[in-house]
């Protein structure tokens, strides 16, 4: 069987592309100029967004095993250790920064009295005395850390932001490049059917160049479709699963915070310790008044006579 091919009869693939190029209409290079315009825009996000995606993984997966590996949520803040590119860590910071803030302009002072046995748990020493053992923590009030939570949910939405920044590129290339070469194909194709119809005559030679310069269109929108396809929908998905891992982040850091620096009082636990103090302060007897120093009698002074 003998198959016959455009492409087998000039000789190469190129050869057909240079065909239709060298009888390309100004407005088939128009519709091509502007499908370049887009696929280089699309191609700076593609290496842009890669780049960033790449190395928020990796900083986020370092933060992420200094964060773990602490007991206090603060401490990596108090070290001023950066993890630049990690949008967790930077949902971290400013949380952080925001619960310093109200620890050093709004703190509460909770006092707390714990009762230590000297004896140790032997049950020969219970008769002994127990020690009060006096802790003082600062922590802030609801209130306080309700802007907290506020300026973690603000960090999250900007961090989701800057990733999905450039992305409505790639998607206007994977759904607008193949329009836009069909636009050109199909004004193409009027051009050459309009020119054999103003010469009368209908050939195959005569149709044949003016079809594959317009076909050319197609070919050029489908090269700038087909690469941000791909590059958005892996885009997409890695961009999906940072921001669930954000959200769960900042979910869990709120609650670290709440645990170790929110005062957690019942109203009534509060109001107990107020009168305990009061308790304690009227328990305390009050000092004696200093001594006022009487004048010395002056014995040698004459009496007052009628």
């Amino acid at each position: 069987m003998n198959f016959h091919s455009p492409f087998l009869a000039a000789g190469a693939p190129s050869n057909a592309i240079g065909f239709a190029w060298e009888h390309l209409t100004k407005e088939g290079f128009c519709t091509i100029l502007a499908l370049l315009i887009v696929s280089i825009f699309s191609w700076m996000v593609i290496i842009t967004k890669a780049r960033q995606l790449i190395r928020a993984r990796r900083a986020g997966k370092k933060f992420f095993e200094e964060y773990r590996s602490t007991r206090d949520p603060m401490e990596l803040f108090r070290q001023k250790k950066e993890f630049d590119g990690a949008p967790a860590f930077e949902l971290y910071a400013t949380g952080a920064l925001e619960m310093a803030y109200h620890l050093k302009n709004n703190p509460i002072q909770v006092v707390q009295v714990k009762s230590v046995s000297p004896g140790g748990g032997n049950p020969e020493n219970y008769g002994e005395t127990d020690v009060l053992a006096r802790s003082i923590s600062t922590k802030v009030s609801r209130a306080s850390f309700e802007s907290v939570q506020v300026a973690l949910e603000r960090a999250a939405s900007t961090q989701a932001l800057s990733l999905e920044k450039g992305m409505i590129i790639l998607s206007t290339a994977v759904a607008g490049g193949p329009f836009i070469g069909l636009f050109g194909t199909v004004w193409g194709v009027m051009e050459t059917f309009s020119g054999i119809g103003r010469a009368g005559a209908a050939s195959l030679t005569a149709m044949a160049p003016g079809v594959a310069a317009a076909l050319l269109a197609t070919v050029a929108g489908l090269s700038v479709a087909i690469p941000a396809m791909f590059a958005y929908n892996y885009m997409v998905t890695t961009i999906r699963a940072i921001t669930q891992e954000l959200d769960g982040f900042a979910s869990e850091y709120a609650t670290a915070l709440e645990h170790k620096y929110v005062d957690n009082r019942s109203l009534a636990d509060e109001l107990r310790e107020t009168l305990g103090a009061g308790a304690r302060l009227a328990a305390v007897p009050p000092s004696p008044p200093p001594p006022v120093p009487l004048a010395p009698e002056n014995l040698d002074e004459p009496a007052f006579s009628s």
